[in-house]
């Protein structure tokens, strides 16, 4: 375990009252953070929460947000019925902290400390061997 903070789990949630289309703001990396690990099934089984919050937290929101890196839209033009969109360099969420300025020192160097502990080969590891025992869970139910 990297860390054991309960109040990190996961809620379960719905759509809003009175606000049908904001699923889309909401779940927009719904496919690269839920649905590429647990699928499109429904999983209604209460006491995989907690399992599914280990996996969360423990494995792939490190490798997400210390080793992934993903791309940010600097500007979007339209030329005639076309858009031209201009990408920043691919970084990772960690490295876009770091530059952002909105740390202070000492919690810049809290998160280096952080990643300096975590191997990306042992996360990955770690949470393939986890979804194996997740979907050997819910094959039995």
């Amino acid at each position: 375990m990297i860390h054991d903070r309960k109040d990190d789990e996961v809620e379960v949630t719905r759509g809003g009252p009175y606000k049908k289309n904001d699923n889309a703001h909401i779940e927009q990396k719904n496919v690269t953070h839920v649905r590429s690990i647990f699928g499109y099934e429904r999983i209604e089984d209460v006491n995989l929460t907690k399992f599914m919050n280990e996996i969360y937290v423990d494995y792939l929101g490190p490798l997400k947000n210390f080793y992934t890196p993903c791309l940010k839209l600097k500007s979007k033009e339209r030329i005639g019925s076309k858009i031209k969109k201009k990408y920043d360099k691919p970084k990772t969420p960690y490295q876009r902290l770091l530059e952002s300025g909105a740390l202070t020192i000492k919690q810049k160097q809290d998160l280096m400390n952080v990643k300096s502990k975590i191997n990306p080969f042992i996360l990955q590891t770690g949470l393939n061997e986890k979804l194996k025992e997740f979907w050997k869970i819910t094959d039995q139910n």
